[in-house]
C-alpha cells in the first residue's frame, strides 16, 4: 500500500513524462534523447534504486528454497530502471556535462554507493546466493549458469559479504568516501584542464602548424570569448598533439608546462590531496577485505597477478628505455646540426622526432593527414574491415536522436542482412568532454532479457572549423580502428546473462579485441580502401604507403617507455600497505620511477599522477598494465591471424564465435586456447616492437 501511493505522488508530481520511467519506444529501446531533460535523472535514479531494493526484498521474502531461477535470475532481471538511467547519465557526465549533470552526480552519488551496499552487504540475499554456490552443480542448469552462480558468490564476497557488522560499517563508510573522491576528482580535473588551455597572442607563435589547425585554434578562443586570440587546449595525456608541429620553442614549454602541471598548481582545482588520499583509502580496502595491497585485491580474478604484472613491465623496461635512449641520441643530433644550442627537452622531443623521422623516412604529419579524412576512415576503413572479417554492414540513422548534434547514428547489419546493433560515434572534443578514448553502452546484449547492443564510441580528435574536412593524424586512426574493436566486443556479444555480456571480461583481456582491431588500419586491403585524399580521390601513392609501414614502428622506444612509467607508477601507487603514510604525490612519483628505473627525464609518463584519470575517479586502479598483458595476447592473436591467411570471412568467423561473442562466460585463458589452440608467447610482441 506504501508504495502505490508513494507512486500516485510520483504520478501526480508530474513524473510520469520523466522518459526513463519507462522503456523507450525506439529501436533496441535507444536513448529518447530528444526528450530527456537534465532534471529527469534525479528522480529516475532515485525511483531505480527505490524499486531494485523492492525486487531484492521480493527475493529475499521468497518462502521458496533458493534456484537458479528465484535467487540469480531473478537478480540479473532486477534493476532495469535503475539500468537505463545509469546508463546514460554516466556517459553524459564524461561526454556531455554540465553544471546540472554535476551537482546531480555530486547529490546522488553517495546514494547509488549505498545502494550497492545495501544489496551486497545483505545477509538475507547473501545466504540464498551462498546456499547455490554450496550446490551448485545440482543448482545450475548448465556451465553457463553454472559459472554465473561462481561470480554472483564471488563478487558478494569481495563486496564485503563475509565481514562482521562492525567490519562493513566501515566498508560502507569507505565506498562513500571514495564516491566523494571521485565526484570531486573528475570535476577538479576537467575545470583545471580547461583553465589550463595556453592563450597565444600572436599567430607568428603557431608557426608550423597546419591552416586548419590554426582555425581550429582561433574558434576555440572565439569559443571562450577572446577576441584576436587564439587557444590551444590541452588533451589528458602529457603530450600534446601541437608539440609536433610547433617551430616555436617557447611556445612548446608553455603547452607542454601547461600540460604537466594540471591539478598540480594550487587553488581550488588542486587534486594532490585528492589522489593521495584515494592510494590511502583503498589500501585500507584491501586490508579490510583480507588483503595485502590494493593491486592483490583489484587483481584477484585477473589474468595476472601484480607480480606477474610487474614481472611483465620490469622484463620490457630495459630494452625499451634502451630503444628510448638511442632515439633520444638521434634527436640530438638533428638539433645539434640545426645549431639548437640546446639539450633535449620533452617538450622539443615530437617536434624533433617529426623531422629525425621525415629525415630518416621521409615522411611526416602533414604528408599523410589529407589521405586520413574522418569519414573515409570510418566508412572505408574501420566499418570495411568489419564487414571484410565478420560480415558485418552499416546504414547511417539521422532519424535517432542523439546526445549531441556532433554524434552520429548507425545502424548495424550482419551478413545476413539482420539487423544486429545500433552504434553512436562522438568524434569530436569539447570543452566538457573528459580527454582520452572510450568505449561505452547504453543497452547491453542479453537474451534473458531480449535487449540488442546499443554502444557508444567517444573520442577526442580536433574538430574542423566551419566546413573544413576533419583530416586526422596516424595516431587518431590507430584510436579510431582500437575503439571499434571495443565496440565490436559489445556488439558481436551472443551471451544470456547480463553480467556476462559483451566487454564483462577481465580487465586484461579486455583491451585484446580493440588492440587486435589496431592491426587492420596498416592492412595494404583495407588501408587501400580508405586512405584517399580527400579532394581528389586518389590513392595514397605506393611509395608513401611503404614510408608510413616502415615508420610505423618508428619512435617505439619512447611510446613503450612513456607507457611502462605510467603502468609502473599505478602498480607503485596500488602496492602500497594499508599502514603506509599518506603520501606526497610528486615526491613519491619521482621515487617510483627512479625505483623501477624508469625515470628518462625527456621522457615523462604519458600520465603524470594528478592528471592520471585511468586510475583515479575511472576503472583502471592498478590496472593499466593491461594494455601491455593484453598486447601480448593480441600480437599472439595476428600471428595467428597472418599464419591462416589474413583478412578472410573465415577468420574473422573463428575469432567472433571464440572471442568477441562469448562475453564473460568462459574463463579468458580458456576462452583463447579455444582460438588460437595454446598459450600466447611473448615472441610477437618483442618483434612487433622491434625489440627482437
Amino acid at each position: 500500500m506504501k508504495r502505490a501511493v508513494l507512486l500516485t505522488l510520483l504520478l501526480t508530481a508530474g513524473l510520469h513524462a520523466n522518459p526513463f520511467f519507462s522503456k523507450s519506444a525506439l529501436q533496441y529501446e535507444a536513448p529518447p534523447f530528444n526528450r530527456i531533460k537534465d532534471g529527469d535523472f534525479a528522480p529516475a535514479l532515485e525511483e531505480g534504486m527505490e524499486r531494485q531494493l523492492a525486487e531484492i526484498e521480493k527475493i529475499t521474502a521468497n518462502p521458496e528454497p533458493p534456484t537458479f531461477a528465484n535467487t540469480i535470475e531473478a537478480l540479473e532481471r532486477s534493476g532495469e530502471l535503475l539500468t537505463r538511467v545509469s546508463k546514460v547519465f554516466y556517459n553524459l557526465t564524461r561526454s556531455n556535462t554540465n553544471a546540472a549533470l554535476q551537482k546531480v552526480e555530486q547529490l546522488e552519488g553517495p546514494k547509488l554507493a549505498a545502494h550497492s551496499d545495501a544489496i551486497t552487504l545483505d545477509p538475507k540475499l547473501f545466504a540464498r546466493v551462498k546456499a547455490l554456490y554450496d550446490t551448485h552443480a545440482e543448482a545450475a542448469p548448465n556451465a553457463e549458469a553454472n559459472r554465473l552462480i561462481e561470480r554472483y558468490y564471488r563478487n558478494f564476497v569481495r563486496s564485503g559479504a563475509l565481514l562482521s557488522e562492525e567490519e562493513k560499517n566501515k566498508l560502507r563508510a569507505l565506498n562513500q568516501e571514495e564516491t566523494k573522491l571521485n565526484t570531486d576528482y573528475r570535476a577538479k580535473l576537467l575545470a583545471d584542464t580547461a583553465a589550463s588551455a595556453v592563450v597565444v597572442d600572436k599567430v607568428e607563435e603557431l608557426a608550423g602548424l597546419s591552416a586548419s589547425d590554426i582555425a581550429a585554434a582561433a574558434q576555440e578562443a572565439k569559443d571562450r570569448g577572446l577576441t584576436g586570440k587564439w587557444v590551444l587546449a590541452l588533451q589528458n595525456t602529457t603530450q600534446q598533439p601541437q608539440l609536433g608541429s610547433l617551430a616555436n620553442r617557447a611556445l612548446r614549454t608553455r603547452l607542454y608546462e601547461a600540460s604537466v602541471q594540471r591539478g598540480n598548481r594550487g587553488g581550488e582545482n588542486d587534486v594532490k590531496a585528492i589522489v593521495a588520499r584515494y592510494a590511502q583509502l583503498r589500501a585500507e580496502r584491501a586490508k579490510l577485505m583480507g588483503y595485502p595491497t590494493y593491486a592483490a585485491l583489484s587483481l584477484a580474478d585477473e589474468m595476472a597477478t601484480p607480480e606477474k604484472a610487474l614481472e611483465l613491465m620490469k622484463e620490457l623496461a630495459a630494452p625499451a628505455t634502451a630503444k628510448a635512449r638511442e632515439e633520444a641520441a638521434r634527436i640530438q643530433k638533428m638539433i645539434d646540426a640545426d645549431g639548437g644550442g640546446f639539450q633535449l627537452g620533452p617538450q622539443d622531443w615530437a617536434y624533433y622526432a617529426g623531422r629525425v623521422q621525415h629525415a630518416e623516412y621521409d615522411v611526416d604529419e602533414s604528408q599523410v593527414r589529407p589521405y586520413f579524412e574522418l569519414d573515409r576512415v570510418l566508412r572505408d576503413g574501420v566499418f570495411f574491415a568489419a564487414h571484410e572479417l565478420y560480415g558485418l554492414s552499416f546504414k547511417e540513422r539521422r532519424d535517432l536522436p542523439a546526445y549531441h548534434s556532433d554524434v552520429r547514428v548507425f545502424e548495424v547489419f550482419d551478413a545476413d542482412g539482420k539487423s544486429l546493433a545500433l552504434y553512436y560515434g562522438d568524434y569530436f572534443a569539447r570543452s566538457n568532454k573528459e580527454g582520452g578514448a572510450w568505449m561505452d553502452s547504453f543497452v547491453d546484449q542479453s537474451a534473458l532479457l531480449g535487449t540488442r547492443p546499443v554502444v557508444v564510441n567517444v573520442c577526442n580528435f580536433q574538430k574542423p572549423a566551419g566546413n573544413q574536412p576533419a583530416l586526422l593524424s596516424f595516431d587518431d586512426v590507430t584510436t579510431i580502428f582500437h575503439e571499434f574493436g571495443h565496440a565490436l566486443h559489445g556488439i558481436l556479444s551472443n551471451v544470456r546473462y547480463p553480467t556476462f555480456t559483451g566487454v564483462n571480461v577481465p580487465r586484461d583481456f579486455g583491451e585484446v579485441p580493440s588492440q587486435f582491431n589496431e592491426h587492420w588500419e596498416l592492412h595494404p586491403t583495407v588501408l587501400a580502401h580508405y586512405a584517399k585524399h580527400y579532394r581528389t580521390g586518389a590513392p595514397m601513392p605506393k611509395d608513401l604507403v611503404e614510408k608510413l609501414k616502415k615508420a610505423s614502428t618508428f619512435n617505439v622506444g619512447y611510446a613503450t617507455t612513456e607507457y611502462l612509467a605510467s603502468a609502473l607508477l599505478d602498480m607503485a601507487w596500488h602496492t602500497l600497505p594499508a599502514d603506509a603514510p599518506q603520501q606526497d604525490p610528486v615526491l613519491f612519483e619521482k621515487n617510483a620511477l627512479k625505483k623501477y628505473g624508469i625515470d628518462l627525464p625527456v621522457v615523462p609518463p604519458r600520465y603524470h599522477t594528478m592528471y592520471f584519470s585511468h586510475i583515479w575517479g575511472s576503472s583502471y586502479a592498478a590496472g593499466y598494465y593491461a594494455y601491455l598483458w593484453s598486447d601480448v595476447i593480441d600480437e599472439d592473436a595476428w600471428a595467428w591471424f597472418q599464419e591462416h591467411g589474413g583478412l578472410t570471412r573465415a577468420n574473422g568467423q573463428r575469432f567472433r564465435e571464440t572471442v568477441l561473442s562469448r562475453g564473460g562466460t568462459l574463463d579468458a585463458a580458456e576462452m583463447y586456447r579455444a582460438f588460437r589452440g595454446g598459450d600466447p608467447t611473448l615472441d610477437p610482441l618483442l618483434r612487433a616492437k622491434g625489440f627482437k
